[in-house]
């Protein structure tokens, strides 16, 4: 068998893990690749693996030998399918590796914010329970999850594995309709009445035309005033300026996002400088625990090994 050459385009957004397969290949392992060095760097290669590298229509239309793009994550945006498919080019991708991530980040969030954890670390910092002329320092007000109501907009494994996780807490669960849906799905709730209606809001949808600011200044004002927005979906999904208004001006209770429209956010962004004390933002890493990590690089080998073999798993 001749050897396959194997081409990863942004290794360094993985952990720090070998690459080896028990068939004839050569391995060329990039730590990142910038827009303009991926068509030379996928010249001549049989299998690519990428993370967030764009594999474009042009790139698979030059490499006629190519056979297998690797994606090492969920959502293939960034390959044209309908180019490699029209090629015959497999996509396979990386599938339910962070359910309990996500989903265990989303409920950090959540607890955290309601029970106004941020804020009374601010206090401690600052002193003020030191100077408390009682033994606990009462600051911000905390409220308890028991009874109540999570609207969860998404209802793949991570939004059922959250439905879950809020259940045990006696959480009234209900999932939310599409923003403009013309019908709404048995056992779903229509859109303007889960916004009203919830105690925390947590989203995990796609970015897509119908979702994005799925969540904007109207919705904010509909939202109870003490609500809690979760995002560890997709950047975009949520009007961030309005966000800041919303939580500074108290129409909402706070606001947990692991997300942002631009990442990294290299020009800023108006919730990086509200520094708020109800408002936890964490950098795109709530996929990304040990175990999630793993999984998702043994899936990542795996797709490529049984390609090779002639057992292709995990197509798209």
């Amino acid at each position: 068998m001749k050897p396959l050459k194997i081409v990863m385009l942004d290794h360094g957004t993985l952990p720090e893990r070998d690459i080896t397969f028990d068939f004839p290949h050569e391995l060329i392992c990039y730590g990142s690749t910038e827009p303009h060095q991926a068509l030379a760097r996928i010249d001549g290669a049989d299998i690519v693996m990428t993370n967030k590298v764009v594999v474009s229509a042009e790139a698979i239309a030059q490499n006629p030998q190519l056979k297998l793009i690797a994606v090492a994550a969920t959502g293939v945006n960034n390959v044209d399918v309908g180019a490699a498919k029209q090629a015959g080019v497999a996509v396979a991708n990386v599938r339910a590796y962070g359910n309990e991530s996500v989903a265990e980040h989303a409920f950090m969030l959540m607890i955290a914010l309601i029970r106004n954890l941020p804020a009374y670390q601010r206090d401690v910092a600052a002193g003020l329970w030191e100077k408390s002329p009682f033994f606990c320092h009462y600051g911000a007000p905390m409220r308890d999850l028991n009874g109540k109501t999570l609207a969860i907009f998404g209802r793949g494994n991570i939004g059922q594995t959250l439905a879950r996780y809020a259940e045990a807490f006696n959480m009234k669960v209900i999932f939310g309709e599409h923003k403009h849906a013309d019908k709404v799905r048995e056992n779903y709730v229509p859109f303007e009445e889960a916004i009203q209606t919830a105690d925390v809001i947590s989203l995990h949808c796609p970015l897509t035309g119908q979702t994005a600011n799925m969540i904007g200044e109207t919705e904010l004002k509909q939202m109870k005033p003490g609500a809690i927005l979760i995002n560890c979906g997709r950047g975009g999904l949520v009007d961030e300026t309005a966000l800041v208004t919303a939580l500074k001006y108290g129409q909402i209770g706070g606001a947990g996002f692991d997300v942002l429209t631009e990442e990294p956010p290299r020009h800023g962004n108006p919730l990086l400088k509200a520094r708020l004390p109800n408002l936890i933002i964490t950098p795109h890493m709530a996929w990304a625990s040990h175990e999630a990590i793993n999984r998702l690089f043994d899936i990542l080998l795996d797709n490529v090994d049984k390609f090779v073999k002639g057992q292709p798993q995990n197509l798209v």
